[in-house]
């Protein structure tokens, strides 16, 4: 296995780390915590990087193999999603913006498989608004947890502040995860027309 592959890899890893972190405590609490958000943003944003890297090294050293095509938007997802669960479970993020999240997965996932088991079985790799909705569900994840840990008790920049920015751009997510999802399916459809 490769060294992108391995770093793939260590996003999924990263995964119950940041969870484990972040069910410490919650926000809105009596009880809340913010050193552990902070921790949690720190590993997100160490395993949002990776997905940078992993993608910068297979390109450059020519190492771009179908596992990384299909494990790297799967690592993505796992690591995004989780966080928005959590940003959902702190009143941030609407149920409805996870479910335009979770839809356009699922219907782009099960497009990779139609398009995997066909007769010539190709693997799709994500497009351009595929990674500008990932960087962008990112950014907004990273800029919520460290932002609420490091306002915390700030009166002057306020948590309410972060928690309102943060709640729009959940829906700027929104929007740019089902224009990404709508362009994918379109632009692979060859693949539904011809499914059996």
């Amino acid at each position: 296995m490769n060294l992108p592959n391995k770093l793939t890899l260590c996003r999924i890893i990263l995964v119950p780390v940041f969870m484990v972190f972040v069910s410490l405590t919650e926000f809105g609490t009596e009880t809340f915590n913010a050193t552990w958000y902070l921790v949690a943003g720190i590993v997100f944003a160490a395993a949002s990087f990776t997905d940078y890297l992993d993608g910068h090294l297979a390109r450059k050293w020519h190492m771009v193999t179908d596992f990384g095509k299909f494990a790297d938007p799967l690592a993505d997802k796992l690591l995004t999603t989780v966080a928005l669960i959590y940003m959902m479970r702190d009143g941030v993020c609407s149920p409805v913006v996870l479910c335009i999240i979770l839809a356009r997965e699922f219907a782009v996932s099960g497009l990779r498989m139609v398009a995997a088991g066909a007769k010539d079985g190709k693997v799709i790799a994500a497009n351009m608004w595929g990674k500008v909705k990932t960087v962008l569900q990112m950014l907004t994840i990273i800029f919520y947890f460290f932002g609420i840990s490091l306002t915390y008790g700030n009166t002057v920049l306020g948590n309410l502040n972060v928690w309102i920015i943060s709640y729009w751009l959940c829906w700027l997510v929104a929007a740019a995860t089902a224009i990404s999802g709508i362009k994918y399916l379109w632009d692979n459809r060859s693949f539904i027309n011809t499914a059996k």
